[in-house]
């Protein structure tokens, strides 16, 4: 049974590392393995939930070829060819804070009507948790919370804009208790997936 880690400090530095090919060595050497194992186990969990073969995807960053990426990632998709058009589930880390997401990227084909499906339903975002965030941008760091206008800003921007992506769910701060520890991180990410599952199969309708 493999072991699943969390992460450390040490994990959140190595994406301060400056230089793309000392940068990549530490994201391949220290936090790919540990994305592999939790995305062995999260893949499994979704599969499940879903009723359907989920894959496993962990960001290569192959297209760099100068600057380094600020942020890495594993993605669980039902695609075993790829994620980016496709509703995603996402794990990953800036160099401040993991990030659990249910993504929707500029790739996605269907922004329009899942755009517009989620505009229609107010009721059910009022019902996640308190501290969800939203991202516009899954290059861009910055995240807002989720329960503020934000919310149906970046819903038409997703809809309306040729990159527009949209981004939900959750964040925690490098040095979170929740985050250190393997199996406390496992069942936290299935927690945050499991609050979005409606609306992942809303997406894939």
């Amino acid at each position: 049974m493999t072991v699943i880690k969390g992460f450390t400090q040490a994990d959140f530095d190595s994406m301060k590392v400056p230089e793309l090919e000392a940068r990549m060595k530490e994201i391949q050497t220290r936090i790919q393995p540990k994305f592999q194992a939790l995305g062995t186990a999260l893949t499994a969990y979704l599969s499940v939930q879903l009723d359907t073969e989920m894959h496993l995807h962990i960001a290569r960053h192959a297209r760099r070829s100068v600057n380094p990426p600020d942020s890495t990632w594993l993605a669980i998709a039902p695609d075993k060819r790829g994620y980016k058009k496709h509703p995603h589930f996402q794990v990953g880390l800036y160099d401040d804070y993991l990030f659990v997401w249910l993504a929707f990227i500029y790739e996605n084909e269907e922004r329009k009507k899942i755009a517009d499906c989620y505009l229609r339903e107010k009721k059910a975002f009022e019902k996640l948790p308190k501290d969800f965030r939203i991202s516009k941008d899954h290059t861009i760091k910055d995240t807002y919370p989720l329960h503020s206008e934000e919310l149906p800003r970046a819903l038409e921007r997703f809809r309306d804009v040729k990159k527009g992506e949209f981004l939900m769910g959750k964040i925690f701060p490098a040095g979170s208790r929740e985050i250190t520890n393997g199996s406390v991180l496992e069942k936290e990410v299935e927690t945050v997936f499991s609050a979005l599952l409606d609306f992942y199969k809303q997406a894939v309708k």
